[in-house]
């Protein structure tokens, strides 16, 4: 029995070190992406993320109202570039890549009418092979 309770011991330290761990991370991507979305940018009040190994892809939705000027931002990693994001359309014509602009950080899109959007977002094999990706949305007030 006393082998029992300390493997369960075990078992829920290595998980509540895990979950620090997780949180501490989140938190820091958290920080490092507002740094990209701030006045005059208001946050969509979303956080979309996802947890990528090697060549999976995050799919994320969104819609964008005509007329209004929004800022996209992705993060990945503790450094700017880990992380490509693509926006399309709903019939999956492609809108914008940052791959073709060194995987900047953050892109501002004005839409003449209201859009469904998909965002594929994607770490850079070059600099990360797993991690965690925040994207957040917000548009000019």
């Amino acid at each position: 029995m006393k082998k029992i309770i300390k493997f369960s011991l075990i078992i829920l330290l290595g998980l509540a070190v895990n979950l620090t761990e997780t949180k501490a991370q989140s938190d820091t991507l958290i920080r490092l992406c507002t740094q990209y979305l701030k006045a005059p940018f208001i946050s969509d009040g979303q956080q979309y993320k996802a947890l990528l190994n090697g060549d999976e892809i995050a799919e994320f939705h969104a819609t964008f109202y005509g007329g209004s000027l929004y800022r996209v931002v992705g993060c990945s990693g503790m450094s700017v570039g880990n992380l490509a994001f693509s926006v399309y359309d709903i019939e999956r014509n492609l809108l914008f890549t940052n791959k073709d602009y060194q995987n900047a950080p953050y892109w501002d899109f004005k839409f003449n009418s209201t859009i469904d959007c998909i965002i594929e977002a994607e770490l850079d094999s070059k600099s990360l092979s797993s991690g965690f990706v925040l994207m957040l949305i917000g548009f000019k007030q």
